[in-house]
Protein backbone atom coordinates (compact mmCIF):
# COMPACT_ATOMS: atom_id res chain seq x y z
CA UNK A 1 0.00 0.00 0.00
CA UNK A 2 1.15 3.53 -0.70
CA UNK A 3 2.51 5.01 2.52
CA UNK A 4 2.24 8.73 1.81
CA UNK A 5 -1.23 10.30 2.05
CA UNK A 6 -3.03 11.49 -1.06
CA UNK A 7 -2.33 15.21 -0.99
CA UNK A 8 -5.19 17.44 -2.16
CA UNK A 9 -5.53 21.15 -2.87
CA UNK A 10 -9.06 22.57 -2.97
CA UNK A 11 -9.53 25.52 -5.31
CA UNK A 12 -12.66 27.39 -4.23
CA UNK A 13 -14.19 27.01 -0.77
CA UNK A 14 -17.84 27.57 -1.63
CA UNK A 15 -20.62 25.11 -0.85
CA UNK A 16 -19.04 22.33 -2.95
CA UNK A 17 -15.45 22.95 -1.86
CA UNK A 18 -16.40 22.98 1.80
CA UNK A 19 -18.34 19.76 1.39
CA UNK A 20 -15.39 18.06 -0.31
CA UNK A 21 -13.07 19.17 2.48
CA UNK A 22 -15.40 17.83 5.17
CA UNK A 23 -15.78 14.53 3.30
CA UNK A 24 -12.03 13.99 2.92
CA UNK A 25 -11.45 14.77 6.59
CA UNK A 26 -13.74 11.83 7.39
CA UNK A 27 -11.78 9.46 5.12
CA UNK A 28 -8.51 7.59 5.63
CA UNK A 29 -5.48 8.45 3.55
CA UNK A 30 -6.29 12.00 2.39
CA UNK A 31 -4.38 15.12 3.41
CA UNK A 32 -5.62 18.59 2.49
CA UNK A 33 -2.43 20.53 1.89
CA UNK A 34 -3.84 23.80 0.55
CA UNK A 35 -6.93 25.83 -0.23
CA UNK A 36 -6.99 28.47 -2.96
CA UNK A 37 -9.19 31.46 -2.17
CA UNK A 38 -9.35 35.18 -2.79
CA UNK A 39 -10.54 38.40 -1.19
CA UNK A 40 -11.58 38.49 2.45
CA UNK A 41 -11.01 34.75 2.95
CA UNK A 42 -7.26 34.98 2.35
CA UNK A 43 -5.16 34.13 5.39
CA UNK A 44 -8.04 32.58 7.32
CA UNK A 45 -8.08 29.01 8.56
CA UNK A 46 -9.88 26.44 6.44
CA UNK A 47 -11.56 25.19 9.59
CA UNK A 48 -13.41 28.49 10.05
CA UNK A 49 -15.57 27.45 7.08
CA UNK A 50 -15.99 23.71 7.75
CA UNK A 51 -18.28 21.60 9.90
CA UNK A 52 -15.37 19.38 10.91
CA UNK A 53 -13.41 20.68 13.94
CA UNK A 54 -9.68 21.09 13.49
CA UNK A 55 -8.79 18.97 16.53
CA UNK A 56 -5.07 18.19 16.54
CA UNK A 57 -4.70 18.48 12.76
CA UNK A 58 -2.22 20.97 11.30
CA UNK A 59 -3.94 24.18 10.28
CA UNK A 60 -4.52 24.96 6.62
CA UNK A 61 -4.64 28.63 5.67
CA UNK A 62 -6.41 29.98 2.62
CA UNK A 63 -3.93 31.37 0.12
CA UNK A 64 -3.81 32.86 -3.37
CA UNK A 65 -3.39 30.55 -6.37
CA UNK A 66 0.16 31.67 -7.12
CA UNK A 67 1.18 30.86 -3.54
CA UNK A 68 -0.49 27.43 -3.58
CA UNK A 69 -0.21 25.85 -7.03
CA UNK A 70 3.46 24.93 -7.27
CA UNK A 71 5.40 21.92 -8.60
CA UNK A 72 5.01 18.94 -6.30
CA UNK A 73 2.54 20.76 -4.03
CA UNK A 74 -0.16 18.08 -4.30
CA UNK A 75 -1.28 14.92 -6.07
CA UNK A 76 -4.54 16.48 -7.23
CA UNK A 77 -6.44 19.76 -7.27
CA UNK A 78 -10.20 19.72 -6.74
CA UNK A 79 -11.27 22.68 -8.85
CA UNK A 80 -14.62 23.86 -7.47
CA UNK A 81 -15.11 26.99 -9.55
CA UNK A 82 -16.84 27.93 -12.79
CA UNK A 83 -19.41 26.11 -14.90
CA UNK A 84 -17.81 26.63 -18.30
CA UNK A 85 -14.61 25.35 -19.89
CA UNK A 86 -13.54 28.89 -20.81
CA UNK A 87 -13.74 29.99 -17.19
CA UNK A 88 -11.89 26.96 -15.87
CA UNK A 89 -9.23 26.74 -18.58
CA UNK A 90 -6.58 29.06 -17.15
CA UNK A 91 -6.88 27.45 -13.70
CA UNK A 92 -6.59 23.96 -15.17
CA UNK A 93 -3.60 25.08 -17.25
CA UNK A 94 -1.87 26.44 -14.16
CA UNK A 95 -2.37 23.18 -12.26
CA UNK A 96 -1.31 20.99 -15.17
CA UNK A 97 1.82 23.01 -15.92
CA UNK A 98 2.82 22.52 -12.30
CA UNK A 99 2.44 18.76 -12.68
CA UNK A 100 -0.75 18.35 -10.64
CA UNK A 101 -3.77 16.23 -11.62
CA UNK A 102 -7.15 18.01 -11.73
CA UNK A 103 -10.72 17.01 -10.91
CA UNK A 104 -13.08 19.80 -11.95
CA UNK A 105 -16.73 20.22 -11.00
CA UNK A 106 -17.34 22.62 -13.92
CA UNK A 107 -20.33 21.21 -15.77
CA UNK A 108 -18.90 21.66 -19.26
CA UNK A 109 -15.73 19.86 -18.19
CA UNK A 110 -17.73 16.61 -17.93
CA UNK A 111 -17.48 16.35 -21.74
CA UNK A 112 -15.60 19.46 -22.84
CA UNK A 113 -15.12 18.58 -26.49
CA UNK A 114 -18.88 18.95 -27.01
CA UNK A 115 -18.85 22.73 -26.53
CA UNK A 116 -15.15 23.63 -26.64
CA UNK A 117 -13.28 21.15 -28.86
CA UNK A 118 -10.23 23.39 -29.31
CA UNK A 119 -9.81 24.05 -25.58
CA UNK A 120 -10.42 20.37 -24.83
CA UNK A 121 -7.67 19.41 -27.27
CA UNK A 122 -5.30 21.92 -25.66
CA UNK A 123 -6.05 20.60 -22.15
CA UNK A 124 -5.39 17.07 -23.40
CA UNK A 125 -2.12 18.14 -25.02
CA UNK A 126 -0.91 19.97 -21.91
CA UNK A 127 -1.91 17.12 -19.59
CA UNK A 128 0.00 14.57 -21.68
CA UNK A 129 3.00 16.90 -21.94
CA UNK A 130 3.18 17.27 -18.16
CA UNK A 131 2.24 13.69 -17.29
CA UNK A 132 -1.01 14.38 -15.45
CA UNK A 133 -4.71 13.67 -15.82
CA UNK A 134 -7.71 16.03 -15.97
CA UNK A 135 -11.31 14.96 -15.32
CA UNK A 136 -14.57 16.85 -15.11
CA UNK A 137 -17.31 15.19 -13.12
CA UNK A 138 -20.22 15.69 -10.74
CA UNK A 139 -23.71 14.41 -10.16
CA UNK A 140 -25.09 15.95 -13.34
CA UNK A 141 -23.45 16.00 -15.79
CA UNK A 142 -21.10 13.21 -14.82
CA UNK A 143 -23.39 10.51 -13.49
CA UNK A 144 -27.18 10.71 -13.36
CA UNK A 145 -28.24 11.98 -16.79
CA UNK A 146 -25.36 10.50 -18.81
CA UNK A 147 -23.08 7.79 -17.33
CA UNK A 148 -26.05 6.06 -15.69
CA UNK A 149 -27.88 6.04 -19.04
CA UNK A 150 -24.82 4.64 -20.80
CA UNK A 151 -24.54 1.85 -18.23
CA UNK A 152 -28.16 0.80 -18.77
CA UNK A 153 -27.66 0.70 -22.55
CA UNK A 154 -25.07 -1.99 -21.87
CA UNK A 155 -27.96 -4.42 -21.32
CA UNK A 156 -29.58 -3.54 -24.65
CA UNK A 157 -29.29 -5.26 -28.01
CA UNK A 158 -30.74 -2.18 -29.67
CA UNK A 159 -31.48 1.37 -28.54
CA UNK A 160 -34.11 3.41 -30.39
CA UNK A 161 -34.64 6.33 -28.02
CA UNK A 162 -33.38 7.59 -24.65
CA UNK A 163 -35.18 9.79 -22.11
CA UNK A 164 -33.31 10.97 -19.03
CA UNK A 165 -35.39 12.88 -16.47
CA UNK A 166 -34.15 14.45 -13.26
CA UNK A 167 -36.49 16.32 -10.92
CA UNK A 168 -34.24 17.86 -8.31
CA UNK A 169 -33.79 20.41 -5.57
CA UNK A 170 -31.40 23.32 -6.02
CA UNK A 171 -31.41 24.11 -2.30
CA UNK A 172 -27.93 22.72 -1.50
CA UNK A 173 -26.19 24.85 -4.09
CA UNK A 174 -24.50 28.20 -3.62
CA UNK A 175 -25.10 31.77 -4.82
CA UNK A 176 -23.59 31.24 -8.28
CA UNK A 177 -26.12 28.52 -9.11
CA UNK A 178 -28.97 30.62 -7.73
CA UNK A 179 -28.01 33.42 -10.10
CA UNK A 180 -27.50 31.09 -13.08
CA UNK A 181 -31.00 29.65 -12.55
CA UNK A 182 -32.75 32.98 -12.01
CA UNK A 183 -33.91 32.13 -8.49
CA UNK A 184 -35.89 34.95 -6.89
CA UNK A 185 -36.40 37.17 -9.93
CA UNK A 186 -39.73 38.03 -11.54
CA UNK A 187 -41.10 36.06 -14.48
CA UNK A 188 -40.62 39.07 -16.77
CA UNK A 189 -37.00 39.36 -15.65
CA UNK A 190 -36.51 35.64 -16.24
CA UNK A 191 -37.85 35.80 -19.78
CA UNK A 192 -35.79 38.90 -20.58
CA UNK A 193 -32.57 37.45 -19.17
CA UNK A 194 -33.21 34.13 -20.87
CA UNK A 195 -33.79 35.74 -24.23
CA UNK A 196 -30.67 37.91 -23.82
CA UNK A 197 -28.59 34.87 -22.90
CA UNK A 198 -27.93 35.98 -19.32
CA UNK A 199 -29.33 32.86 -17.64
CA UNK A 200 -27.31 29.68 -17.79
CA UNK A 201 -30.03 27.45 -16.38
CA UNK A 202 -28.76 23.90 -16.28
CA UNK A 203 -25.35 23.65 -17.89
CA UNK A 204 -24.67 20.19 -19.24
CA UNK A 205 -27.28 19.01 -21.74
CA UNK A 206 -24.89 19.38 -24.66
CA UNK A 207 -22.29 17.45 -22.70
CA UNK A 208 -24.63 14.68 -21.52
CA UNK A 209 -26.25 14.18 -24.93
CA UNK A 210 -22.91 13.96 -26.69
CA UNK A 211 -21.47 11.63 -24.04
CA UNK A 212 -24.40 9.22 -24.44
CA UNK A 213 -24.33 9.39 -28.23
CA UNK A 214 -20.56 8.95 -28.55
CA UNK A 215 -20.64 6.01 -26.13
CA UNK A 216 -23.08 4.16 -28.41
CA UNK A 217 -21.72 5.29 -31.76
CA UNK A 218 -24.47 7.75 -32.65
CA UNK A 219 -23.50 11.00 -34.37
CA UNK A 220 -25.37 14.03 -33.02
CA UNK A 221 -26.59 16.43 -35.71
CA UNK A 222 -27.58 19.18 -33.30
CA UNK A 223 -28.80 19.83 -29.76
CA UNK A 224 -31.80 22.03 -28.98
CA UNK A 225 -32.73 23.34 -25.54
CA UNK A 226 -35.71 25.06 -23.95
CA UNK A 227 -35.88 26.94 -20.65
CA UNK A 228 -39.02 27.98 -18.78
CA UNK A 229 -39.51 29.55 -15.33
CA UNK A 230 -40.96 27.59 -12.43
CA UNK A 231 -43.16 30.08 -10.57
CA UNK A 232 -43.82 29.55 -6.88
CA UNK A 233 -47.17 30.08 -5.17
CA UNK A 234 -45.55 30.27 -1.72
CA UNK A 235 -42.44 31.92 -0.32
CA UNK A 236 -39.44 29.60 -0.53
CA UNK A 237 -36.09 30.02 1.21
CA UNK A 238 -32.97 27.89 0.82
CA UNK A 239 -29.52 28.51 2.37
CA UNK A 240 -28.44 30.60 -0.63
CA UNK A 241 -31.67 31.55 -2.38
CA UNK A 242 -35.07 33.12 -1.76
CA UNK A 243 -38.14 33.33 -3.98
CA UNK A 244 -41.27 35.06 -2.82
CA UNK A 245 -44.70 33.96 -4.01
CA UNK A 246 -45.21 34.91 -7.65
CA UNK A 247 -41.51 34.91 -8.48
CA UNK A 248 -39.18 32.34 -9.97
CA UNK A 249 -38.22 29.41 -7.73
CA UNK A 250 -36.65 27.27 -10.43
CA UNK A 251 -35.92 26.54 -14.02
CA UNK A 252 -37.54 23.83 -16.17
CA UNK A 253 -35.21 22.79 -18.94
CA UNK A 254 -35.47 20.31 -21.77
CA UNK A 255 -32.82 19.15 -24.19
CA UNK A 256 -33.13 17.29 -27.49
CA UNK A 257 -30.35 15.46 -29.28
CA UNK A 258 -30.95 14.85 -32.99
CA UNK A 259 -29.40 11.87 -34.77
CA UNK A 260 -29.99 11.60 -38.53
CA UNK A 261 -32.59 14.34 -38.21
CA UNK A 262 -34.60 12.48 -35.54
CA UNK A 263 -34.80 13.15 -31.80
CA UNK A 264 -32.99 10.19 -30.25
CA UNK A 265 -31.97 11.57 -26.85
CA UNK A 266 -34.24 13.67 -24.61
CA UNK A 267 -33.36 15.47 -21.39
CA UNK A 268 -36.07 16.68 -18.99
CA UNK A 269 -34.77 18.59 -15.99
CA UNK A 270 -37.05 20.72 -13.80
CA UNK A 271 -35.04 22.04 -10.85
CA UNK A 272 -36.02 24.39 -8.08
CA UNK A 273 -35.39 25.38 -4.49
CA UNK A 274 -37.47 23.69 -1.78
CA UNK A 275 -39.65 21.67 -4.22
CA UNK A 276 -41.52 19.98 -1.36
CA UNK A 277 -43.20 23.31 -0.56
CA UNK A 278 -45.01 22.98 -3.90
CA UNK A 279 -45.81 19.29 -3.38
CA UNK A 280 -43.18 18.21 -5.92
CA UNK A 281 -41.47 14.85 -5.43
CA UNK A 282 -37.90 14.70 -6.66
CA UNK A 283 -36.52 11.72 -8.54
CA UNK A 284 -34.24 10.35 -11.25
CA UNK A 285 -35.56 8.40 -14.23
CA UNK A 286 -34.10 6.60 -17.24
CA UNK A 287 -36.42 5.37 -19.99
CA UNK A 288 -34.83 3.49 -22.89
CA UNK A 289 -36.89 2.36 -25.87
CA UNK A 290 -35.28 -0.58 -27.61
CA UNK A 291 -34.58 -4.26 -27.00
CA UNK A 292 -35.06 -4.74 -24.13
CA UNK A 293 -36.79 -1.63 -22.80
CA UNK A 294 -35.49 -0.06 -19.61
CA UNK A 295 -37.50 1.92 -17.05
CA UNK A 296 -35.46 3.04 -14.06
CA UNK A 297 -37.00 5.17 -11.32
CA UNK A 298 -35.26 6.41 -8.19
CA UNK A 299 -37.23 8.50 -5.68
CA UNK A 300 -36.27 10.85 -4.18
CA UNK A 301 -33.43 12.21 -6.29
CA UNK A 302 -29.83 11.48 -5.51
CA UNK A 303 -29.11 14.83 -3.78
CA UNK A 304 -27.20 17.14 -6.05
CA UNK A 305 -24.94 18.70 -3.45
CA UNK A 306 -23.90 15.50 -1.70
CA UNK A 307 -23.69 13.69 -5.02
CA UNK A 308 -21.36 16.23 -6.63
CA UNK A 309 -19.13 16.32 -3.56
CA UNK A 310 -18.91 12.53 -3.43
CA UNK A 311 -18.31 12.07 -7.16
CA UNK A 312 -15.37 14.48 -7.21
CA UNK A 313 -13.73 12.96 -4.13
CA UNK A 314 -14.44 9.34 -5.08
CA UNK A 315 -12.85 9.76 -8.53
CA UNK A 316 -9.53 11.01 -7.11
CA UNK A 317 -7.76 7.62 -7.01
CA UNK A 318 -8.92 6.76 -10.54
CA UNK A 319 -7.58 10.08 -11.83
CA UNK A 320 -4.23 9.51 -10.12
CA UNK A 321 -4.04 5.98 -11.61
CA UNK A 322 -5.06 7.01 -15.13
CA UNK A 323 -2.75 7.57 -18.06
CA UNK A 324 -2.01 11.26 -18.68
CA UNK A 325 -4.49 13.31 -20.66
CA UNK A 326 -7.99 14.75 -20.56
CA UNK A 327 -10.47 12.07 -19.51
CA UNK A 328 -14.24 11.74 -19.18
CA UNK A 329 -16.37 9.39 -17.10
CA UNK A 330 -16.44 7.08 -20.13
CA UNK A 331 -12.68 6.56 -19.84
CA UNK A 332 -12.21 5.72 -16.16
CA UNK A 333 -13.39 2.89 -13.87
CA UNK A 334 -16.96 3.19 -12.64
CA UNK A 335 -17.29 5.45 -9.59
CA UNK A 336 -17.58 3.82 -6.18
CA UNK A 337 -17.57 5.01 -2.59
CA UNK A 338 -14.24 5.06 -0.74
CA UNK A 339 -14.98 3.18 2.47
CA UNK A 340 -11.44 2.01 3.21
CA UNK A 341 -8.07 3.74 3.06
CA UNK A 342 -7.80 5.64 -0.23
CA UNK A 343 -4.09 4.78 -0.40
CA UNK A 344 -5.02 1.15 -1.04
CA UNK A 345 -6.68 2.28 -4.29
CA UNK A 346 -3.54 3.95 -5.65
CA UNK A 347 -1.51 1.90 -8.13
CA UNK A 348 2.22 2.35 -7.52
Amino acid sequence: MRQAPVRVIIWGLGAMGRGMADLMLKKKGFEIVGVVARGAKLGKSMYEFLETPRGDRPDVLLTAAEDTIKPGAADVVLLCTDSFVKGAFDKIKMCVENGINVVSSAEQMAYPKAAEPELAAEIDRLAKQHGVTVLGTGINPGLIMDLLVVIFTGACERVDHVLSRRVNSLSPFGPAVMEEQGIGITVDEFIRKRDEGHLAGHVGFVESINMIADAMGWKVDRVEQTMEPIVTEVDRKSPYGFAKAGNVAGCAMKGFGYVDGEIKIEMDHPQQIEPQLAGVDTGDYVVIKGVPEVNMANKPEVPGGIGTIAMCVNMIPHVINARPGLKTMLDLPVPRAIMGDVREMIEE
